[in-house]
């Protein structure tokens, strides 16, 4: 079992910056791969970025690459999303989720999943 717990949303302007955190415990963390999704009123949950357990396999979606950037560390049991230029179209539930293979961690069914944190970009 795997547990997640986000950090780091709230309201921001457009243009602006966030950082969110994603802390968990319960397995190995560098054998976890690890990834963020969003989903927005009225919307499927998407996904959004990930990357495998030593950070060596990065993989985004279209619409923030070169705004979003994933990180980890290992030592911290952590995982980040750095969010830069956010547009209000950023505005979700952003949620943690966890696997232990990288292709699966990107699938709409990951194992294991964090209780989402709400990001708000006004315009």
């Amino acid at each position: 079992q795997v547990q997640l717990v986000e950090s780091g949303g709230g309201l921001v302007q457009a243009g602006g910056s966030l950082r969110l955190s994603c802390a968990a415990s319960g397995r190995t963390f560098r054998d976890t791969a690890m990834a963020w999704f969003r989903q927005a009123p009225g919307k499927e949950r998407e996904f959004v970025a990930a990357i495998s357990g030593l950070g060596g396999s990065l993989s985004y979606q279209d619409s923030v690459k070169g705004r979003f950037t994933i990180s980890r560390d290992n030592a911290k049991n952590t995982v980040y999303l750095q969010m830069n230029s956010l547009e209000p179209e950023d505005t979700a539930v952003y949620y943690c989720a966890a696997d232990p293979l990288f292709k699966d961690v990107q699938s709409r069914s990951p194992r294991y999943w964090g209780q989402g944190t709400q990001v708000t970009v006004s315009s």
